[in-house]
């Protein structure tokens, strides 16, 4: 079986299974989506949205968070783990915001990626869920989720990220990337399907029967 089959069933399937997509973390504006992606590194969004219900009612501002400096953020965001690497981005980049664009999430590439601690993955997710611009964030999750479907033989993200963008139409991306993040979670768990048990993995590859090994990003 080819890559495209391959897609064409996972496009399918996930369609079926998520006819409806809801972004996982939760947020107030643009600004509010930025802070909590860079939270979520390292940890669960269940823990970031935890952590933020009880912030963005307050603080939901460039100029809050610069306004309560690295100490206080630190405080807040100590339950999402590396809260001081966490807190210092949080805090420069919420500088850069206010200093630069006006307090504005800036709606390109180029300018988030200049954000302290904001990487590409980070700024796809942005420019997907915030602006709806067509982009396809992968992190360790979706590149192993990749690998074990047959999508990608990349050996990190950035080569996976282009695979899948090769593979399904661009209008697909925003919301495919949500339903992959969905449905590695409940169906395709790394310690549960080894890519043998769910319905995907046995519709890509019906007659694999050893668990895959996938390559780390």
């Amino acid at each position: 079986m080819s890559k495209n089959k391959r897609a064409i069933i996972v496009l399918r399937l996930l369609n079926k299974i998520y006819p409806k997509i809801s972004v996982p973390l939760k947020h107030r504006n643009l600004f509010t989506l930025l802070v909590s992606v860079a939270l979520s590194a390292q940890t669960t969004d269940v823990n970031v949205n935890k952590a933020t219900k009880a912030i963005y009612p307050k603080y939901n501002k460039p100029e809050h968070f610069v306004n309560l400096g690295r100490k206080k953020i630190e405080k807040l965001i100590r339950s999402t783990g590396f809260f001081k690497r966490k807190a210092k981005s949080v805090y420069l980049l919420s500088k850069q915001l206010v200093e630069k664009h006006g307090g504005k999430v800036p709606g390109n590439f180029e300018d988030l990626e200049s954000l302290h601690g904001v990487g590409h993955k980070t700024a796809s997710v942005v420019m997907s869920q915030g602006f709806g611009y067509p982009a396809f964030p992968v992190d360790t999750h979706i590149h192993r989720l990749a690998q074990r479907w047959g999508l990608t033989d990349g050996k990190n993200v950035i080569q996976t990220e282009e695979d899948l963008k090769r593979l399904f139409p661009k209008k697909s991306w925003n919301k495919l990337h949500l339903q992959i993040i969905w449905y590695g979670r409940e169906y395709c768990r790394a310690r549960e399907c080894y890519g043998i048990t769910c319905k995907i993995c046995k519709s890509c590859y019906p007659k694999r029967k050893k668990p895959i090994k996938t390559k780390k990003a």
